[in-house]
């Protein structure tokens, strides 16, 4: 099998945690919580993800000109990946992410952009990502960067042949803009993988079951993607790919967090797609197992597992 590489163009978080008995309501204080302070950001777990399941991976983001931000990069080297395409913005804070996890593992995030909303679209950029995706088996972007430098590097992978997973999330700021600007923005995707909530922004569908993701997905499909995959937590994910669907269902586990389990699912199906040797649904499936995995953790990037872990997780699963 050789080692894929991928390019992950997005977010760099510190995530600041907290777990507690139940997430509070509008003016409500929950006490009793525990409190964790780990590394995040849709781009950064995606890389992470990737990384450690054997990927090759570099990793175009923004970080400020800070103590998290050096650290971010240290810790993106530990993991073998490529940084150098990684930007120090001056005058910028690195993104931070407040997270209020409750015991179930259900999840509430608020998010201060920082560095991440500080991309400079210039010739120069735009010449680095072409050489980038020249280099690459496959493309990944999230929601967490200005919009239009997604749409961009997305363009600039279609046209380089190179296939593109975009995973939408947060879905708000791409489901209030124009039709025609939301379908620029998609088309390009080989793969697009909204989770239930966002297939239901950015197409007016309640997600909730099979049935309803299925509409969801065709509706999105429309938007040019080869291929729809709307993750749906424990209950699994919905393939659609041409006229046809399917449903994956994920592994059962008990949930402790599931924060960075959408990360890991998406950095998974890339690593299984660019390795070239597995159908789309089976590296579905590969992905909904290693999101399992990180449910049953704690923390972002603490959370995503490693190959060996993967390997030892799918030996206890039944066939």
């Amino acid at each position: 099998m050789k080692i894929p590489h991928i390019l992950v163009v997005g977010s760099v978080n510190v995530d600041m945690v907290v777990k507690s008995p139940q997430l509070p309501a509008p003016g409500q204080t929950v006490t009793g919580g525990t409190f964790i302070m780990a590394a995040g950001g849709k781009g950064a777990n995606q890389a992470v993800a990737a990384a450690r399941l054997g990927a090759k991976v570099t990793l175009v983001a923004n970080v400020g000109d800070d103590t998290f931000g050096c650290q971010a990069i240290e810790d993106f080297g530990r993991e073998g990946i490529d940084t150098h395409a990684i930007v120090r913005q001056a005058n910028h804070a690195t993104g931070i992410a407040l997270i209020l996890v409750d015991y179930a593992g259900e999840n509430l995030i608020s998010v201060a952009s920082g560095a991440n909303a500080a991309w400079n679209d210039t010739p120069a950029f735009t010449r680095q990502m072409r050489a980038l995706i020249h280099t690459a088996d496959i493309v990944m972007l999230q929601l967490e960067i200005p919009i239009h430098i997604v749409g961009a590097v997305a363009e600039m992978a279609a046209q380089a042949g190179v296939p593109v997973i975009i995973n939408p999330a947060p879905a708000a700021p791409v489901a209030v803009l124009p039709a025609a600007t939301r379908r620029s923005l998609l088309r390009h995707a080989t793969y697009l993988t909204p989770n239930e909530t966002e297939a239901g922004q950015l197409t007016g569908i309640a997600v909730t079951d099979e049935n309803s993701a299925r509409l969801a997905a065709g509706q999105l499909m429309t938007l040019g993607s080869k291929a729809v995959i709307i993750t749906m937590g424990a209950a699994g994910a919905l393939l659609h790919e041409g006229e046809k669907s399917e449903w994956i269902p994920a592994p059962c586990v008990h949930a402790v967090d599931t924060t960075a389990a959408g990360d890991a699912f998406n950095g998974a199906l890339a690593v299984a797609l660019a390795s070239g040797d597995v159908s789309l649904a089976n590296a579905v499936r590969e992905a909904c197992l290693v999101g399992a995995i990180c449910a049953t953790r704690l923390g972002a990037q603490p959370a995503l597992p490693t190959l060996s872990q993967v390997q030892a997780f799918r030996a206890t699963q039944t066939l």
